[in-house]
């Protein structure tokens, strides 16, 4: 386990800030978002409870920069996801899960990053950073299955994979359904499902 400075003036420039968003990470996992605050981070950090505000003046602000870097985390994951796939549909199949698999891994995050917790008015990164992530599915919805109607199929693939993410993480397929398998053996097949009846002519 990585250990951290024990004072401010153990912080380089730009590693406070860091290290608030990594701590507040940690603690949002741990216990949800009502028990996030400025002061219990710099508590854990073993910084002066003034110091998490040379970066962050409040705690939205620093729940939209967590945000923010799960989508950022996100992204990456599914981009990287389809790399070596030897079909489109394959891609987009790996990328699906990279999605799921990011949601049953990371809950309180995902969960976070999707509702109104945060005034996206109020913090435009966190709005652009969201749609960028969404706009980067476009692409590859368009490899594919072509470019009729791009805008409404990116958005029926993403319902389809963030409606799976949502269910799992709320343990919400019946046995019926699941048949015994994992929460990602059961994403695994319903996305190969939805790859195969979209693919159909």
């Amino acid at each position: 386990m990585l250990s951290m400075p024990t004072s401010d003036k153990s912080y380089h420039h730009g590693d406070l800030r860091r290290a608030l968003i990594a701590t507040g990470m940690e603690v949002l996992a741990e216990s949800g978002p009502a028990s996030l605050s400025l002061r219990e981070i710099a508590r854990r950090l073993g910084v002066s409870h003034n110091a998490p505000s040379r970066h962050f003046a409040t705690r939205q602000a620093l729940l939209a920069a967590i945000a923010i870097a799960g989508y950022e985390d996100l992204s990456a994951r599914t981009a990287n996801a389809g790399e070596g796939a030897q079909s489109t549909e394959e891609a987009m199949v790996r990328r699906g899960l990279a999605y799921v698999g990011f949601a049953l891994e990371r809950p309180a995050l995902f969960r976070l990053m999707f509702s109104d917790q945060i005034d996206r008015k109020a913090y435009r990164d966190l709005d652009l950073t969201a749609q960028t992530s969404l706009l980067a599915l476009m692409p590859q919805v368009s490899a594919a299955y072509g470019e009729r109607s791009l805008r409404e199929a990116t958005l029926a693939a993403w319902s389809m994979v963030h409606g799976l993410a949502q269910l799992l993480i709320d343990n919400q397929p019946p046995p019926e359904l699941r048949a015994g398998r994992s929460d990602l053996k059961l994403a695994e097949a319903t996305l190969r499902a939805m790859a195969h009846f979209i693919s159909r002519p």
